[in-house]
C-alpha cells in the first residue's frame, strides 16, 4: 500500500514549491516576448527544483 509521498513533508520541498509558485505569479505578469523567452526558462528551472527533490527522496528512501 502506498501512502502520501513523504517528500511533500520536507521543509526544503515546501520552500521550493512556494518559490516556484511565486515565480509563476511574477512571470505571468510579463509581456509576451519576455514571458516566452526568459520567463519559460525561469519557470522550468523553479519547477525542476521540486521535481529533483522528489526524485532524490524516492531514490534514497528505504520505505519503498
Amino acid at each position: 500500500m502506498m501512502g502520501r509521498p513523504d517528500f511533500e513533508e520536507l521543509e526544503v520541498y515546501k520552500l521550493a514549491e512556494s518559490l516556484a509558485d511565486q515565480i509563476w505569479e511574477i512571470v505571468k505578469k510579463w509581456d509576451y516576448f519576455t514571458k516566452d523567452t526568459i520567463g519559460k526558462q525561469i519557470v522550468r528551472s523553479a519547477d525542476s527544483v521540486c521535481a529533483n527533490i522528489a526524485e532524490g527522496r524516492g531514490r534514497y528512501n528505504d520505505s519503498r
